[in-house]
């Protein structure tokens, strides 16, 4: 897999504020007038964040070898002596959502986590269901509950920064998977982010997909700091080359939207040469859009989910998938009791994240899993695996 240098990164980022019409270090906004097929460059987008995480790809992580969710890149620690207390501890945490995959993985993972510390006497866990109104109505609740530290995956970044202020004004606050504006958090975990998820799979396209070749990008919404970057790293790159993206469509996550959407592109243009997708969970939907008319699947961009990995592995597909780790849902357990014990943890806890490739394919799949299991959850060796994962087995 091409990486690109940083002169090349470099490059992508000017090109970008060029289109944009703003100078270096500014959040980007694209003029009307000005705008390439793409569309405008995303609001979150910030060139530093972007060259700063492609450039992270390529760091050695500080940690256990073979605990990747207690790693950690370049880290830069902050004392947390003030919020050290005796336990046992009750443990809150305001969860964007259980809506898909990848956070049904997560969670099984994080309460796994949480039954390996018996310090935890408590682990509060409230569901906002997707939505901000209630996430915020969540939070001032579990503010109520004598919470020992509060563990926040916000639903959306800008809407849950004021909710996530008044808890830190109360409480130690862990942040992770989604951010939000602000730093008051006592950390931030996640992998290392969007920009590199978005550049790993646009760089596999352009690599892999003829030029001036059709491209359709597939998003599941706006509005999500890692979705908005993903989509903003591949759209920075699509931008400096060949690649003609025909279509940038919101799928909401749904499989039968997703091939409907594919099915309605391939109508249109004739062919479609590549699809890049900001997350995995409807990617077989994709392909069987394909397959349903006939046609050769062309390269496309996935994830860690095991319908993806097991049908790319049995057809032969042109395809790629980076990852968002589910193992970083352990890591909050561990920072918290981490703070609540009063030791140093990283301000940002930026963690792995791997690619898979055709090359390491096979170590990622995982015949006695469900076809929507995450393959990089670090669950396997916790106890109950693979049953409380819905696995099959022992």
């Amino acid at each position: 897999m091409r990486r690109p240098t940083r002169d090349r990164i470099r490059a992508l980022a000017a090109a970008v504020a060029l289109t944009a019409g703003v100078t270096a270090g500014s959040v980007l906004t694209a003029a009307q007038d000005s705008t390439p097929a793409t569309g405008p460059q995303s609001e979150f987008f910030v060139q530093e964040d972007f060259e700063e995480q492609l450039r992270l790809r390529d760091v050695a992580p500080e940690g256990p070898a073979d605990e990747p969710w207690a790693q950690a890149l370049e880290p830069e620690f902050v004392d947390t002596s003030e919020y050290a207390k005796e336990g046992p501890y009750k443990i809150c945490f305001s969860n964007a959502g259980v809506n898909n995959p990848w956070r049904v993985v997560g969670w099984t993972t994080m309460q796994a986590e949480a039954d390996l510390h018996p310090e935890i006497a408590e682990l509060v866990h409230i569901d906002a269901e997707g939505s901000d109104e209630k996430q915020i109505a969540d939070i001032q609740d579990l503010l109520g509950q004598d919470c020992s530290l509060l563990i926040v995956s916000p639903n959306t970044t800008a809407a849950l920064t004021p909710a996530v202020e008044q808890a830190c004004a109360e409480l130690p606050v862990i942040v992770f998977d989604r951010g939000v504006n602000t730093d008051c958090p006592v950390t931030f975990i996640k992998p290392i982010g969007g920009y590199a998820f978005g550049a790993d799979a646009a760089e596999f396209l352009v690599d892999n997909v003829p030029a001036t070749g059709n491209i359709l990008a597939l998003r599941i919404l706006p509005g999500v700091d890692v979705l908005e970057t993903r989509w903003s790293a591949a759209k920075a790159i699509f931008d400096e080359s060949n690649i003609n993206v025909v279509g940038v469509e919101f799928t909401e996550g749904d499989v039968a939207n997703t091939k409907s959407i594919v099915t309605d592109y391939i109508n249109r243009f004739g062919s479609i040469d590549g699809v890049w997708m900001d997350a995995g969970a409807t990617s077989v939907g994709a392909i069987e859009a394909f397959e349903d008319l006939g046609l050769e699947v062309p390269p496309i961009t996935g994830e860690d989910q095991q319908d993806f990995l097991r049908k790319w592995k049995d057809d032969g597909l042109t395809a790629v998938a980076p990852t968002y780790p589910t193992y970083q849902w352990r890591t909050p357990i561990i920072a918290a009791l981490d703070i609540l014990q009063g030791r140093e943890v990283p301000k940002e806890w930026t963690l792995p994240q791997p690619l898979i490739t055709n090359e390491n394919l096979d170590q990622y799949l995982q015949e006695n899993m469900p076809p929507l299991h995450y393959a990089l959850c670090g669950c396997e060796n916790m106890p109950d695996f693979p049953a409380r994962w819905g696995g099959e087995g022992s």
